[in-house]
C-alpha cells in the first residue's frame, strides 16, 4: 500500500527547511505566528493552545482533536463549548500559521477508510510554543506586584569585591562566575524598577475614581520608596569605589579571562570580548557618571526619579484627603452633572447643558468661506448650515491641499538664439562706430547714426560731471574699443555734423581719441 505505516507509528508530514529562507522571509513567517492572538476567535485559538500546555505539563505531547475538546472542558469548567468538528478547523488553522506541529496517525483505524480517513495528532511546534508563552505572560503580567530591588545592591557590592579579588589572584572562571552574577543582578534591579514605575504611573492615574485604593497602600508604597532611596545613596558611592578598584586590576585582563570561560561555543573569542565588554560599561555607566560630559549616572536618574514619585504621591494624598473631606471628586462631580442630564425635560435643554458642561463651542466649518455667506450665519451649528466643498486631501487628511509641483518652465530656445544674435550684431556695430569716431575724429565729417549715439551719451555724461569721460564697447569677438571724449572752454562754438542735423556747442571745443 502506498504510503502505508505498517508500524502504526506517527510519521510527521514533510516540512519547509526554514534554514535556507532568506532573513525577512524568515522574520515574517516567525510573524505570523501571533496571529492567533489577533484573529476573529482568538479566545477559542487560546483555549486551544492552553490545552496543548496543559497536556505538555503532564508529558502529553501529541494531542487529537477529541483529546483537545475534553481538555478544554476541564480547563473551563465546561464554560466553553466547542465541537470536535469546530476544534480540528481550530487545529488546522494554527498549522497554517505554524503554531502546531501536524503529524498522521493510523494507529487508530480499524478498517482501510478509517486509515484513508487521515487521522492527524497535533504538537506545539518549537517557535509556536514560545509565541504562546509570550502571549500568555502579557495576558498573566501584574505590573502592580513589581518593587524596587534593594536587595541587589547590596549582592553587587559583594561581587564586585569578589570580582576585584578574583581579577587580582587571575582566577579566570571565578572572574566568569562574578561577571555573570553582576549581570544577573542588574538586569533584575532595571527590570524591576521600570516595572514598579509603570505600576506607580498606572496608580496614579486610575486612584482619582478608586480612592480606596491608594489610600489602603499608601504608607507601604512612601515607605518602600524611601527606603530605597536611602540604600540607593548609601550604596552608590561604595559601588563606584569598587567599580573603580576592579577596574585598577586590569578590566582587559578581566575581559579576556571571562572570555576564556565562557561556554557559547557559537561565538568566537573576540565577539565573547565584546559582549563582555558591552556590558560592563553598561554597568560602570549606571553607577558612575559619564566622564567629559557631565552627565549624572542611571543611579543617580534613579534616584531623582523616586525622589519626584514620592512627591507626586504625597500630592496625590493631599488631593485625595481634601476631596474626602470635603465631599467633591472627579467621582461626584460627573456623577451630579448625570443627573442634571437625566433632569432635562427637552433635548434643546440636554444640548445647551452639554455645551456649558464641557466647553464646546458651534464649529465653524473649517473655516472654509461658504459661496454665500448670507447663508450660514456665524451662530448656526453644522447640523442647520448648507455643506461646503472641501478638497479630497482636506477630507482624508485634514490638511489642506498644496500648490503642488511647479509646471515646467518652456524654453523658447529659437527665441533665445535670435536675440543673440541681434545683441552680437549690435555690440558689433557700436565697436565697428567707435573705431571709426577715433580714427576720423569730429571735423569735416559727417557721423552716421551709431556714431552720433556715442557721441551725445558721452557728451551727456561729461557736461553733468565737467570732467574728461571715457566710453567703452565690447563687440561680438570679445575685442574692445576705447573712445575718450574731452570737453574744455573755448572762444566761440564747435560745430559737429551728423545725418540727424548740426550739434552746436557754444564756448565748448569737442575732442576725442
Amino acid at each position: 500500500m502506498s504510503g502505508s505505516n505498517p508500524e502504526g507509528q506517527a510519521a510527521t508530514e514533510p516540512t519547509v527547511d526554514a534554514g535556507h529562507e532568506p532573513e525577512i522571509g524568515r522574520d515574517e513567517r516567525r510573524l505570523r505566528l501571533f496571529s492567533f492572538a489577533v484573529a476573529d476567535k482568538r479566545a477559542d485559538y487560546l483555549w486551544v493552545l492552553r490545552a496543548f500546555d496543559a497536556a505538555r505539563s503532564g508529558y502529553l505531547v501529541l494531542l487529537r482533536a477529541d483529546r483537545v475538546v475534553e481538555l478544554i472542558d476541564e480547563l473551563s469548567d465546561r464554560r466553553v463549548a466547542l465541537t470536535q468538528l469546530e476544534v480540528g478547523v481550530l487545529l488546522d488553522q494554527l498549522h497554517r500559521w505554524g503554531v502546531l506541529e501536524r503529524s498522521f496517525d493510523g494507529s487508530r483505524a480499524a478498517t482501510l477508510a478509517d486509515y484513508r480517513n487521515r487521522h492527524y495528532v497535533y504538537q506545539f511546534a518549537p517557535a509556536g510554543y514560545e509565541a504562546y508563552r509570550a502571549v500568555e505572560q502579557v495576558l498573566r503580567a501584574r505590573p502592580a506586584d513589581g518593587g524596587l530591588a534593594r536587595s541587589v545592591l547590596p549582592e553587587l557590592l559583594a561581587d564586585l569585591e569578589a570580582l576585584a579579588a578574583a581579577n587580582g589572584a587571575g582566577d579566570g572562571r571565578a572572574v566568569h562566575r562574578r561577571l555573570t552574577s553582576l549581570d544577573r543582578s542588574l538586569t533584575e534591579l532595571a527590570e524591576r524598577a521600570a516595572h514598579f514605575y509603570l505600576a506607580l504611573a498606572d496608580l496614579l492615574r486610575t486612584t482619582e475614581a478608586t480612592p480606596e485604593t491608594f489610600l489602603a497602600h499608601k504608607d507601604a508604597l512612601l515607605t518602600h520608596m524611601r527606603d530605597f532611596t536611602s540604600d540607593l545613596t548609601r550604596f552608590g558611592s561604595k559601588i563606584a569605589d569598587a567599580i573603580a578598584a576592579v577596574e585598577a586590576t586590569g578590566v582587559d585582563a578581566m575581559l579576556g579571562r571571562a572570555a576564556d570561560h565562557d561556554d557559547r561555543p557559537m561565538l568566537g573569542r573576540d565577539e565573547r570580548i565584546a559582549d563582555w565588554a558591552t556590558r560592563w560599561s553598561g554597568l560602570t555607566q549606571w553607577f558612575t557618571a559619564t566622564a567629559g560630559r557631565g552627565e549624572p549616572s542611571e543611579a543617580d536618574r534613579m534616584r531623582d526619579a523616586t525622589i519626584g514619585a514620592i512627591s507626586t504621591v504625597l500630592a496625590l494624598l493631599r488631593r485625595v484627603t481634601e476631596s474626602r473631606r470635603g465631599g467633591i471628586s472627579r467621582d461626584s462631580q460627573l456623577r451630579r452633572l448625570a443627573a442634571w442630564f437625566a433632569d432635562c425635560d427637552t433635548p434643546d435643554a440636554a444640548h445647551a447643558l452639554f455645551d456649558a458642561g464641557f466647553g464646546m463651542g458651534r464649529p465653524r466649518h473649517l473655516s472654509l468661506a461658504h459661496d454665500d455667506p448670507e447663508l450660514v450665519p456665524a451662530d448656526r451649528s453644522w447640523w442647520a448650515s448648507p455643506a461646503v466643498e472641501i478638497s479630497r486631501t482636506m477630507a482624508e487628511s485634514g490638511r489642506p491641499a498644496a500648490a503642488g509641483a511647479p509646471a515646467r518652465i518652456p524654453r523658447q530656445e529659437a527665441a533665445a538664439r535670435r536675440l543673440r544674435d541681434a545683441q552680437r550684431a549690435e555690440a558689433a556695430r557700436r565697436a565697428a562706430a567707435a573705431a571709426d569716431l577715433v580714427a576720423g575724429g569730429l571735423d569735416d565729417r559727417v557721423l552716421d547714426d551709431e556714431q552720433t549715439e556715442l557721441l551725445l551719451r558721452l557728451l551727456d555724461s561729461a557736461l553733468a560731471t565737467g570732467a574728461r569721460v571715457s566710453g567703452s564697447t565690447r563687440s561680438w569677438t570679445g575685442s574692445e574699443g576705447k573712445v575718450v571724449l574731452t570737453v574744455s572752454p573755448c572762444e566761440g562754438a564747435t560745430l559737429v555734423r551728423t545725418v540727424r542735423g548740426t550739434l552746436r556747442l557754444n564756448n565748448r571745443r569737442v575732442s576725442v581719441r
